[in-house]
């Protein structure tokens, strides 16, 4: 469930990615967060291209102090496939790409993870995956001791009423590691699941971008920039006015969980066969019995989550 209070910790772990870019800048505007470090992972881009991206990020956002970690370059089981397509070659295009100044951490993200965990309280800290599984999924595999200090994971991916983004049933990040995603969706900790079905919802129309603009600060020229590379090829895709905004609503539920509505489901994951490999089965309905092991998210105030993105966004001094 939602964390209320003192600061909530959380660990990030992203491969930016144009929406992992607006997440994290999200996330650094939110001062109810303590953000342990972020993490990285191959994805949109591999993880050469992904760990640069969330250290330009940091930049930007004049967020250096945040630690950022290089984790796995390749899915559990699968060849890595990644998403320029969509993202562009840098993953981030859209801005002028730089050497970013941020430090890249010399420990393993995975590992990073691990030492982490094991030093903090139990029911403590919150994961927020916003790419696929395999960092998460891995560190779980490592150290099982690891469980009873996560407070909840919330994580973007899969799909149901929306169908896929990538194949025909599959959403991109369960899609690039299916074998990740099952792990982790059974992991026994709380787990929300930001999916297509919502954010789907939360199309960045020019009216958001031209807002945005106005704010008239580096962060908010990088995002304009970003979001209208990103919008071109989803507005394309799926003939609306804007593209999806998909990772960014994973940080607006921890900020304001009344934005969205969610059912406690039975969710699980395709990894045998390649017709619908990464297909989310979601029992929706609980017709199978199974017990549920994730919330599901499917519905969003649309207009109050670009509300809450714009008045954090405009945080960053010019």
């Amino acid at each position: 469930m939602p964390l209320t209070g003192p600061k909530i910790p959380l660990i990030i772990d992203c491969d930016p990615g144009q929406d992992d870019a607006v997440m994290l800048l999200l996330a650094f505007a939110s001062d109810e967060f303590d953000i342990l470090g972020v993490t990285t992972v191959a994805g949109n881009v591999p993880l050469e291209l992904t760990q640069r991206n969330a250290r330009i990020i940091s930049d930007i956002a004049g967020r250096s102090d945040v630690r950022v970690f290089a984790g796995c370059d390749q899915p559990l089981q699968r060849k890595l496939v990644t998403a320029e397509y969509v993202h562009g070659k840098t993953g981030i295009d859209g801005i002028e790409i730089f050497e970013p100044e941020t430090p890249l951490q010399k420990t393993h993200a995975v590992d990073f993870i691990i030492e982490t965990l094991m030093a903090s309280d139990l029911d403590s800290v919150t994961l927020v995956p916003t790419g696929p599984l395999t960092n998460i999924a891995l560190a779980m595999r490592r150290e099982p001791g690891i469980l009873p200090h996560i407070k909840q994971v919330v994580l973007m991916g899969g799909a149901v009423r929306e169908g896929g983004n990538t194949t025909s049933s599959a959403e991109f990040n369960i899609y690039v590691d299916p074998h990740a995603a099952q792990e982790v969706l059974h992991c026994g900790r709380p787990v929300t699941v930001v999916p297509l079905d919502v954010t789907h919802q939360a199309l960045v129309k020019p009216g958001i971008v031209d807002r945005i603009r106005q704010l008239d600060t580096t962060v908010a020229q990088a995002t304009v920039g970003m979001l209208e590379f990103f919008n071109r090829f989803d507005s394309h895709k799926y003939g609306t006015e804007g593209a999806p905004l998909h990772d960014p609503c994973t940080i607006a539920w921890l900020l304001k969980p009344d934005l969205f509505r969610g059912k406690s489901c039975n969710v699980e994951v395709e990894t045998d066969s390649e017709l619908t490999m990464g297909h989310t089965a979601v029992d929706f309905w609980q017709v199978t019995g199974r017990p549920a092991n994730a919330t599901w998210l499917y519905d969003i105030d649309k207009n109050g989550f670009f509300e809450l993105l714009i008045e954090r966004l405009s945080r960053y001094a010019s």
